[in-house]
């Protein structure tokens, strides 16, 4: 029914188990290897796998290959005496099993990841819608078998889009027969508490145990099926008879107490009509909706749609379920709804409010242009009626615009938000615009233009308690070149996003927050945030700010130096970024490789990186902070006019907001482009700045090329003042890269103090901290790297560096030391 394939695509690190076991084997050593995991999650195939790699074992007698499957069922007592005689024969055995490990060594079959789930669906079926795929990737919670047996038993109706994704296990479903066989041997009382969680997933144990006739018995009989992914908890549903159903929805509904949790359960034992109790839960939705609680409104919503008679009120509380849904970072529900309301009404309010649902849905996780022009365009439709939404849409549009780096469609937006200022706007709608006009006047170079508007922005977002207020403030001040105050609007963003319980808008927060804490030279924050980042996104099925985060991580990378966790990083959002159509990511890791090239002394293809604004798909505000890097490659390669072509564009926008962090980075890249005195008054000048602004990894850099000039002047004790200072500043940031170059330097000017290890301390840094855990805690240097983004290369590095300085010389000892 399956390709083998199918089963074990995102179990390398399994496989790689298996392969050292029978490796052991083939040496003439025995091995034991517990493979334990759910039904479904491949471990039959992988004990297939190993019988097909150990097809060699046929050509020495010796050689032995037990797989025991399902050891759960059987009596392992001989099979546990026989394993503790292996150690010195040529015997592999694999044992597969739900239960314990048995004390042995053992590896687990967790389940796939949302992205490899993908991959296993679109080898299934290719042509396979992306929602399609991704809906049906959330249903079977990462278990290869589910996928399988989901994807088989689509209809033409769910493949075309006019019938929602199934949301159980099909009849014919192995693990739907599993799960009935485990149903059908419990116990009345057992299978009616199982009922009650069934049809209201809020019940909890305290609930259950106070109903009568359960008891704590019967509630821990049903615990073992009390799963609480969707995929388990529909299939029963479709399993258990009405009969109980409706006995666990009447027993819910006298003992609630008054609420819209007893209204639905009262309402499903009405016949006929039941509008009265929507209008009921619809109203309870929008009072959870207001104190941010978007988990209840959306449920609410929800079940006030399936009581509605008239299709039209039933479409617009499904779409608002769809937004609660998208708010609290559900978006394949969302989509589902958005798909079941479509054919109720053809109401143009209606289409509007499903279009800013589905702009925000293909911001997170589509095309960002497709975004926004459907976000403009449902921006222009609600302005009659909602106003304030529709300007809130037009913002993300805008963002949208930015992401995919069309400053055509974002100047277009702009323009319409101009048109659309009045004398007297409320501030909320003020900080929108002002950011619309002020991010398209600084990406089109007309600086002195944009400045009133993004200072307006900023002193709005001071008052605007929302998270898209800050966020935009942020962005503003990042614009205008005040750090400090992008940084601390950024992280009240992030603060606001989790406070009002928009999951959704975290992702987008965390990316800010990474920015600005950048700009200020705080790379540990920034760090943190980009790796929280990763993780907010794809829990919330925002993938393309997955991508966003993990571009950031490059370019950290690529300016601390370290070209090989940069490009590792790069390379795991290429794909995404040309398939998504993310200009804003493609130029930052445009300018990520930029200063790869740099560090690798190839100036000349650093060039040709990032090409220009009117080739589209080129964030304009990306390229300008990338200029510095572009100045220090056409320097590098001789070609001066490059250069100042380069720098007189930068200028133009460094001197508009006289941020000293940005005029330190202009003197700098003046002092290359000159010679003699006039060169090292643009050094003193930039080092003073970059001290005034707070940035010492960038004064670290000034302090590098300065102190290289002085030393090819034959000016060595200067140099050597300078080098110093910039190898302290390298070390702090952990750029070792850049902390060799002027170590080289240094000696060059002749100082016999420096050496490759100069500046070692005891401590570990906090990467190497991070790395020294993971291994710690028995990760092998490849999931080391995967967890980290990094590369394998790189953790290998940070190992021996930190063996070093521990004073150890195993892994065995470096568990000691964390244990």
């Amino acid at each position: 029914m399956w390709d083998n394939w199918d089963m074990l695509l995102g179990r390398d690190r399994q496989r790689v188990a298996v392969d050292a076991v029978l490796d052991r084997a083939r040496a003439g050593r025995g091995g034991v290897l517990v493979l334990r995991g759910e039904p479904g999650s491949g471990k039959t195939s992988l004990l297939r796998a190993a019988r097909q790699a150990a097809a060699d074992f046929t050509a020495d007698s010796r050689r032995v290959l037990l797989c025991v499957d399902d050891a759960h069922r059987l009596d392992l007592d001989a099979l546990l005496d026989l394993v503790r005689e292996v150690d010195d024969e040529p015997v592999a055995v694999l044992v597969a099993t739900e239960g314990g490990a048995l004390g042995l060594p053992c590896v687990e079959l967790e389940p796939l990841d949302h992205g490899t789930s993908v991959r296993v669906l679109r080898d299934l079926r290719p042509g396979l819608s992306a929602d399609l795929a991704d809906d049906l990737a959330h249903t079977a919670c990462g278990n290869p078998l589910a996928l399988v047996e989901l994807s088989c038993s689509l209809t033409s109706e769910q493949l075309g889009g006019a019938v929602p994704a199934p949301r159980c296990l099909p009849e014919g479903s192995s693990l739907r027969r599993r799960l009935r066989d485990r149903l059908d041997v419990l116990s009345a009382p057992a299978r009616h508490a199982l009922a009650l969680v069934v049809v209201d997933g809020d019940v909890d144990v305290e609930t259950l145990v106070r109903l009568p006739g359960l008891g704590v018995a019967a509630v821990e009989e049903a615990s073992a099926l009390m799963d609480p992914r969707p995929l388990v908890r529909e299939t029963l549903r479709a399993e258990l008879p009405l009969s109980a159903r409706y006995a666990a929805h009447a027993a819910l509904a006298e003992l609630l107490p008054p609420g819209p949790r007893r209204t639905w359960h009262e309402a499903v034992l009405l016949p006929g009509a039941r509008d009265a109790q929507a209008d009921d839960l619809a109203e309870a939705a929008a009072l959870a909706r207001r104190r941010g609680d978007f988990a209840a409104a959306a449920r609410d919503h929800g079940r006030a749609a399936s009581l509605t008679t008239a299709y039209d009120h039933r479409a617009r509380r499904l779409v608002a379920s769809a937004a609660d849904h998208w708010k609290r970072g559900v978006p394949h529900r969302a989509r589902a709804l958005l798909r079941e309301a479509a054919p109720l009404s053809d109401a143009s309010e209606l289409r509007a409010l499903a279009d800013v649902v589905r702009g925000g849905l293909d911001l997170g996780n589509g095309q960002p242009d497709t975004a926004a022009r459907r976000l403009m365009r449902a921006a222009g439709d609600l302005l009659g009626t909602n106003r304030g939404l529709a300007i809130l849409a037009l913002g993300f549009a805008g963002e949208a615009a930015a992401i995919a780096g069309s400053h055509h469609i974002h100047g277009r937006i702009a323009d319409f938000a101009a048109g659309l200022r009045t004398h007297g706007e409320p501030a909320t709608t003020r900080l929108v615009l002002d950011h619309l006009v002020g991010t398209a006047a600084s990406y089109a170079g007309r600086h002195d233009e944009a400045l009133p508007a993004l200072r307006s922005v900023v002193e709005l977002a001071d008052l605007d308690p929302t998270p898209h207020g800050k966020v935009w403030g942020g962005h503003a001040a990042y614009i205008l070149g005040d750090a400090d105050k992008a940084h601390e609007l950024a992280g009240r963003g992030v603060a606001a996003a989790r406070e009002s319980g928009l999951t959704t808008l975290v992702p987008w927060a965390l990316t800010c927050r990474a920015l600005s804490a950048m700009m200020v030279d705080q790379h540990s924050v920034a760090l943190t945030a980009a790796f929280e980042g990763v993780h907010a996104a794809t829990a919330a099925g925002q993938h393309n700010a997955v991508v966003d985060h993990l571009v950031v991580l490059a370019l950290l990378s690529a300016l601390r130096g370290d070209a090989d966790t940069a490009v590792h990083r790069i390379g795991a959002a290429a794909e995404q970024i040309e398939h998504r159509g993310l200009g804003r990511c493609g130029t930052i890791g445009a300018w990520a490789f930029v200063c790869v090239d740099l560090t690798r002394d190839r100036p000349a293809d650093a060039l040709r990186r990032i090409p220009p604004i009117a080739s589209g798909g080129v964030h304009a505000g990306i390229k300008a902070m990338a200029a510095p890097h572009l100045v220090e490659a056409a320097v590098a390669c001789g070609r001066t006019s490059t250069a100042e072509g380069a720098l007189r564009r930068y200028d133009r926008w460094a001197r508009s907001s006289q941020s000293p962090a940005r005029m330190a980075l202009a003197h700098r890249c003046h002092a290359l482009v000159s010679d003699g005195a006039e060169a090292d008054d643009h050094f003193t000048e930039a080092i003073r700045l970059h001290e005034v602004g707070g940035a010492t990894m960038e004064l670290a850099k000034t302090e590098l090329f300065h102190g290289t000039r002085l030393r090819r002047n034959r000016k060595p004790k200067q140099a050597r003042e300078l080098l110093r200072d910039a190898v302290r500043h390298f070390e702090h940031h952990e750029a070792d890269y850049w902390a060799d170059r002027a170590r080289a330097e240094l000696r060059g000017a002749g100082d016999t103090t420096s050496s490759p290890q100069a500046g070692l301390v005891a401590e570990l840094t906090p990467q190497q901290s991070q790395i020294a855990r993971l291994v710690a805690e028995g990760a092998t240097n490849r999931e080391a790297a995967a967890r980290l983004f990094l590369s394998q290369r790189t953790v290998e590095h940070h190992l021996r560096n930190i063996f070093t300085k521990l004073g150890i010389r195993s892994r065995i000892e470096l568990t000691k030391v964390f244990t």
